[in-house]
């Protein structure tokens, strides 16, 4: 019987720029992470062909379950160029909780998929770890994702990101509740922190043409860098707003995302019924009016790329508003009436 030989060249998945090791380390540096954000219903356990979570545990009767998807955008540029990595997992979570808010569901679980030529252990925990503060301010629980390292397909430093959230509401709950919707109806806004995650290839366009360094005090928050300004993260409503929802005070509810006020409200609304807003009800954040200025941006295009400081758009009963502003402003939002609805 001639011996099978072994070659003395041969191939391993490390020779072809996967390193087998270093996503078994990763694993073990984020499950402290993943454990803290478990909640009734998961027990956010890592390792595992899958997640699972327990409806009955949580709390629900009746639930129709809600699900998002999404991603950072070219928000992920500025973060990989600057090296500053701790907040963009908190964008993901709240691109993808705030939608599924907005159908009146508390987000349950979530998971994340992080795509890289090669895994940088260090880099990626300082991702996840933000991604599990997302879902700890959330209330959901981390119950797994996927690390993807594809030699090949992404270059240097570079990574990209994709959450997914299931969240859960009864039945009769679920929102908008377009029956209820009246010409007359408040609308309330609830701020952003800031641009959130939307329009960053703009902005980047923006701070090219300025010239500007990362490093350089941002011109409308001289506290801040430019890059620390634009990197603050995308603010997370669940804790503030699912109280007042649950509570029946809200009718509908618009995440504004790409797309901006004026392209976003009107996908809460019944066809008979369109959103007048009142642009002049706030002050806009300079963060808006410098970029308006710097990139000479025309005032509808400003307003259809960007959220110009509005995070949400409440649809409420007028004999109620009073009672949701106070609410809202308890619960540490700043909120205030920005406009009707009117028969279109």
């Amino acid at each position: 019987m001639t011996e099978t030989t072994k070659p003395t060249d041969g191939l391993t998945y490390a020779d072809a720029g996967v390193d087998i090791d270093a996503g078994d380390a990763l694993i073990n540096r984020i499950k402290p992470f993943a454990k803290a954000t478990r909640r009734p219903g998961a027990d956010a356990a890592l390792g595992g062909f899958g997640g699972a979570f327990d409806l009955k545990a949580a709390g629900y009767n009746d639930p129709i379950l809600i699900s998002g998807t999404d991603g950072v955008g070219t928000k992920l540029r500025i973060a990989i160029d600057t090296g500053k990595l701790d907040t963009v997992g908190i964008d993901l979570v709240a691109m993808c909780v705030n939608d599924v808010l907005a159908q009146g569901a508390e987000p349950l679980f979530f998971l994340d998929y992080f795509a890289t030529g090669k895994l940088e252990t260090d880099k990626a925990a300082a991702v996840i770890k933000g991604i599990a503060e997302g879902c700890r301010i959330s209330g959901c629980a981390l119950i797994g994702g996927e690390t993807a390292e594809m030699p090949g397909m992404y270059e240097g430093d570079d990574f990209d990101l994709a959450g997914f959230v299931v969240g859960a509401v009864e039945r009769n709950a679920v929102m908008p509740h377009l029956d209820a919707m009246l010409a007359g109806d408040t609308l309330i806004a609830v701020a952003s922190s800031g641009p959130h995650s939307n329009g960053y290839s703009l902005i980047r366009k923006v701070v090219g043409r300025s010239g500007l360094a990362w490093d350089a005090p941002a011109p409308f928050d001289e506290t801040k860098t430019l890059a620390e300004a634009l990197l603050e993260p995308t603010r997370i409503y669940i804790k503030s707003l699912l109280p007042i929802i649950k509570a029946g005070n809200v009718k509908g509810l618009a995440h504004i995302t790409g797309g901006g006020l004026t392209e976003n409200t009107p996908r809460m609304l019944p066809d008979h019924l369109k959103a007048d807003i009142d642009f002049e009800s706030f002050e806009r954040p300079a963060i808006f009016t410098w970029l308006q200025e710097t990139g000479g941006i025309a005032e509808a295009e400003l307003r259809r790329a960007f959220n110009c400081g509005v995070g949400l758009v409440l649809a409420v009963d007028p004999a109620k508003a009073d009672g949701v502003l106070t609410a809202l402003n308890a619960a540490g939002e700043t909120a205030w009436a920005i406009g009707a609805l009117s028969n279109a």
